[in-house]
C-alpha cells in the first residue's frame, strides 16, 4: 500500500483491494467521469462490468448546484447533508472503508478521495490503475445487475471551510506582486491549455491561466501503461497509475524549482490546486499528499469558475 495519512493508504493496488472484499469490510464506488465531448457513458459502462459489488457514485450529482453569472458549474463540493445522504444510499458508515476506481486507471478517483477525506472519512483510498489495471490483472469482473445495498445512516459531517477556496481568495492571488505570493498556485491542467494555444473542452471558456500560477499537468504525476491486445473489451489502448513519490517529487522541482519545492515539502509554502472544474486537480493534491503535504487549499470552481466571475484576469 501507498504512503498514508493516519494509517490509511491513499492508494492500494488490486490484489490489496481483493483482500479487502474477501475480508468483507469494504464498499467500493465507481467515480468514472468524463466530458461531454468525449461521448463515453460512466453510467452504461458501469452497467456492462463493474468491479464485483461496486456501486457508482455520480460526481455530478453528489455536489452542491452551483452557477456563475447564468453558467453552471459541475461537481462542485457537496455540504455535508448532501454527503451524508449519498454515504447513506451506498450503505457507508463512518467507519467502512471505501475505494474508488475509475475508468482510465486515476483519473477522476482522487477528486473522490478529496471529498471523503474532507469530510473527515480517513478510511478511503484511490485502486491504483483503476478497473483496467483489476481486469488486466486477472481479477473478477461482475456483469450482473448490480446490487442494492442496505441503508445505513450516516451522520452528517463536517469541513474545515478554509480547504475550499473561492474567487476573492484567487483574484487576491493573482493581483499579488509574484515575489510577494502568499500561497503557491500549481494549475493541473495541460500546459497548452494553461498557455493560452490550446482550446478547453468548454467552448465557452478562454483557455489561458491566472496571473501567478505555475503549471503542473496532473499527467505529470501518473505513468501510462499499455493494455494488453487480449483485452479488447478494455475501450481504450492505456490506463494510468500514479507515480512513486520521488517521481512526483521530481516533477513538483521541475515545475516550480528546487528551491520553492523544497519549501513545499517542508510545508513553509503553502498551496493551492487548481485545474479545469475541480477535477484533475484532485490528482495534484494526491501527488502531494504522498510526499507529505497534508494541508492545502483547493479551488474547486477553478479555470471555468474564475473567467466567468466578472473583473476577471487572465494571462495568455
Amino acid at each position: 500500500m501507498a504512503s498514508s495519512s493516519a494509517s490509511m493508504p491513499f492508494l492500494v493496488s488490486p490484489a490489496e483491494l481483493k483482500t479487502l472484499q474477501d475480508a468483507g469490510d469494504v464498499v467500493v464506488l465507481d467515480v468514472s467521469w468524463y466530458l461531454p465531448v468525449e461521448g463515453r457513458d460512466p453510467v452504461k459502462e458501469y452497467n456492462e462490468k463493474r468491479i464485483p459489488d461496486a456501486q457508482l457514485l455520480d460526481l455530478d450529482e453528489v455536489a452542491t448546484i452551483a452557477s456563475v453569472e447564468g453558467i453552471s458549474l459541475k461537481h462542485m463540493m457537496p455540504d455535508g447533508p448532501t454527503f451524508a445522504e449519498a454515504c447513506s444510499k451506498f450503505g457507508i458508515s463512518p467507519t467502512t472503508y471505501v475505494v474508488f476506481y475509475d475508468s482510465r486507471g486515476v483519473y477522476s478517483s482522487p477528486r473522490a478521495l478529496f471529498m471523503f477525506r474532507s469530510f473527515g472519512h480517513e478510511k478511503s483510498s484511490v485502486l491504483d490503475g483503476g478497473i483496467p489495471r483489476w481486469e488486466v490483472e486477472g481479477f473478477p469482473m461482475e456483469t450482473s445487475s448490480p446490487k442494492v445495498p442496505s441503508k445505513t445512516t450516516y451522520p452528517i459531517p463536517s469541513m474545515d471551510a478554509s480547504i475550499i477556496r473561492n474567487y476573492d481568495q484567487m483574484f487576491s492571488l493573482a493581483s499579488c506582486d509574484l515575489q510577494a505570493i502568499p500561497e503557491v498556485v500549481l494549475d493541473a491542467r495541460p500546459k497548452g491549455r494553461f498557455d493560452g494555444v490550446d482550446p478547453e473542452p468548454r467552448p465557452i471558456i478562454p483557455s489561458g491561466h491566472m496571473p501567478n500560477s505555475t503549471s503542473l499537468p496532473f499527467s505529470l504525476f501518473l505513468s501510462t501503461n499499455d493494455v494488453p491486445p487480449s483485452f479488447s473489451s478494455i475501450p481504450a489502448p492505456t490506463y494510468t497509475t500514479v507515480l512513486p513519490p520521488a517521481e512526483i517529487r521530481a516533477a513538483l522541482e521541475s515545475a516550480v524549482g528546487p528551491d520553492v519545492a523544497a519549501a513545499v515539502v517542508r510545508k513553509e509554502r503553502p498551496v493551492v490546486v487548481t485545474c479545469g472544474s475541480g477535477m484533475t486537480a484532485g490528482t495534484v493534491w494526491l501527488g502531494l499528499q504522498l510526499l507529505g503535504i497534508d494541508k492545502m487549499g483547493f479551488y474547486d470552481e477553478s479555470w471555468t469558475g474564475y473567467v466567468i466571475h466578472q473583473g476577471k484576469h487572465i494571462k495568455a
